[in-house]
């Protein structure tokens, strides 16, 4: 992942990279768990304002 672009004293391009890691199966597991959980609210929530 590159985090800075930058040029030396002899105009040759640099670049500061890192390195990323992906999330765990856990970590997936929970984000998809609660965005559903939302989803769902959310939907109970516009049902309701519609009665």
């Amino acid at each position: 992942m590159p985090l800075k672009l930058y040029f030396n004293a002899r105009n040759l391009a640099k670049v500061q990279i890192a390195l990323a890691r992906g999330k765990k199966l856990h970590d997936k597991r929970e984000t998809l768990k609660r965005r559903t959980m939302e989803r769902e609210a959310q939907k109970a929530m516009k049902e309701r304002s519609y009665r």
